[in-house]
């Protein structure tokens, strides 16, 4: 996926990932978001979409891009991912205040080592966050750390442990039944493609792409796809290449 600014709308989650509404006529957090990973990029858009308050700009995918868009788009918080800050990139986060006064920077990562931790405080981070963390972790330690608070990975871990074992018995369903096909489709959707798009990809009907996500859903026990994205997120799906789909 190119690095682009993202200043398209998308289509509201369900009330479970509704957070609290807040004043439409506060200024919004401008956010930058730096992930390898296509659907995580995607998961958070999504999910940041439907606050008031934060909007995702821009997006990218390595430490050069990640300056090239914070020089752009002046975002007022970048969230990147673990991997990224550690490409090698000299100053990474100063650099990303050179080009961005004042913005904040939040890193995800599946397991962080004291020194890693340690270092990325030390460079100017303002928090960490485990990436299997629940979706309302994020929204709310955004919002904590334009606050001026710094947070830690340690809360952040557990609750997403409970998350993935899940409370609700559908998030601890296997998803090893979904066929080549239906995963197919997860990785159409996490380009952001509507139903007709896949459909003249997958050379099928829209019909038959509902059918398949209808399957996926009950396979899965999400009920739409933006709950799909983030449980292929959370429980890392093994997905086909966009590329590789004809």
């Amino acid at each position: 996926m190119t690095a682009a600014a993202d200043n398209t709308g998308a289509n509201p989650p369900t009330q479970i990932m509704q957070a609290r509404r807040h004043p439409k006529n506060r200024a919004k957090t401008k956010i930058l978001i730096a992930d390898r990973e296509g659907v995580f990029r995607l998961g958070l858009k999504k999910l940041f979409s439907v606050e008031d308050d934060l909007r995702v700009v821009a997006q990218a995918e390595n430490s050069l891009q990640l300056v090239a868009m914070a020089r752009s788009f002046r975002p007022d918080l970048a969230i990147v991912q673990q991997e990224i800050a550690l490409d090698g990139y000299r100053d990474l986060f100063p650099q990303i205040r050179r080009e961005s006064p004042g913005c904040r920077v939040i890193v995800t990562g599946s397991r962080f080592t004291v020194g890693e931790k340690a270092k990325f405080f030390r460079d100017g981070a303002s928090g960490a966050i485990s990436r299997s963390a629940q979706p309302e972790v994020f929204v709310e330690n955004a919002r904590k750390v334009m606050r001026g608070e710094t947070i830690q990975p340690a809360e952040e871990e557990s609750a997403g442990r409970k998350h993935i074992s899940g409370d609700d018995n559908h998030r601890g369903r296997p998803a090893d039944t979904l066929t080549r096909r239906e995963k197919t489709v997860i990785s159409c959707l996490t380009q952001g493609w509507h139903n007709r798009e896949i459909a003249q990809r997958l050379n099928i009907t829209e019909q038959t792409v509902k059918n398949h996500l209808r399957s996926i859903y009950d396979k899965v026990g999400v009920s739409d796809r933006l709950e799909l994205v983030l449980y292929a997120i959370h429980q890392g799906l093994e997905l086909p290449s966009i590329d590789s789909i004809s």
